[in-house]
C-alpha cells in the first residue's frame, strides 16, 4: 500500500529537497505540495484522502502551529510531522500542544524521515534524538510549560507593543502620543486594552509582566 504524503513549505527548493527524499521509497508517493497553512486547508477541503503530512513551522498567512491546531479538529485520522529548522522549546511545546504527532528538523536524511513517517504513522511519534531531549526536558520541568503557556495566551499588537516599550521608559501619555504622532486619547484607550490583556492594573504590573513573558 503505498503511503500518500503532503508537503507544506513557503519554499519550493525545500519542498523539491524532501520530494527528492522520499523519491527512493516505492511505497510513498507526495500527492501534493502547499506553500503555507491556508493553502493546505483550502486543498484538503477539496481533497483529505491521504495519510500523512510534513509541515514547516514558519510560513506566511497560516503558520504550521496553528495549521496543525485547525487541520486536527477537521481531519484527526491525518498524522502530521512538524519538519522544521526551528527546535527551539517554544516551538516543540506549542507543536506538541497543536496535536503534531512527530518532530523532524529538516536536515534528516532520506532513510531517517521514512522510518520517521513509518513510525508515526504505526502509532509512534518521530522524533529527531535533540528534539525528544529537548521534550523530555520540558515535560520534567511544569514550570517551563507553565510561563509558556502564560505567554501563549497574552497577545498585543505591535502598537500596544509600542506603547508598553515608551511607558516601560516612565514617559507621560503626552509625550508618548507625541513619539508615536498618536492622539493621548488613542495612548488611553491602548493602554486600558493593555491593562485588560495582561490582566493588571497599573503601569508598573504592566511592564513588569510584559517583561517577564518577553513581550517587551
Amino acid at each position: 500500500m503505498v503511503t500518500k504524503i503532503v508537503v507544506v513549505d513557503d519554499n519550493t527548493f525545500l519542498i523539491r529537497t524532501v520530494e527528492e527524499k522520499l523519491s527512493f521509497f516505492d511505497d510513498v508517493s507526495v500527492k501534493f505540495s502547499a506553500m503555507n497553512g491556508k493553502d493546505l486547508i483550502e486543498k484538503l477541503d477539496a481533497d483529505h484522502n491521504l495519510d500523512l503530512i510534513l509541515m514547516d513551522i514558519e510560513m506566511p498567512k497560516l503558520n504550521g502551529i496553528k495549521a496543525t491546531e485547525i487541520i486536527k479538529q477537521k481531519y484527526p485520522q491525518i498524522k502530521i510531522i512538524m519538519l522544521t529548522v526551528f527546535d527551539d522549546d517554544e516551538n516543540i511545546f506549542n507543536a506538541i500542544k497543536a496535536g503534531a504527532d512527530g518532530y523532524l528538523v529538516k536536515e534528516v536524511n532520506p532513510k531517517d524521515l521514512y522510518n520517521g513517517i513509518n513510525e508515526t504513522l504505526e502509532g509512534g511519534a518521530a522524533m529527531t534524538p535533540s528534539i525528544a531531549m529537548k521534550t523530555l526536558k520540558l515535560l520534567r520541568n511544569p514550570l517551563a510549560i507553565k510561563s509558556m503557556d502564560e505567554q501563549e495566551s497574552i497577545k498585543l499588537t505591535p502598537r500596544e507593543i509600542d506603547v508598553l516599550e515608551q511607558l516601560s521608559k516612565g514617559l507621560s501619555y503626552s509625550l508618548i502620543a507625541e513619539n508615536l504622532f498618536l492622539s493621548v486619547g488613542t495612548i488611553r484607550k491602548h493602554i486600558e486594552n493593555i491593562y485588560k490583556k495582561l490582566q493588571v492594573h497599573n503601569k508598573l504590573e504592566a511592564v513588569q509582566k510584559a517583561r517577564k513573558n518577553n513581550l517587551i
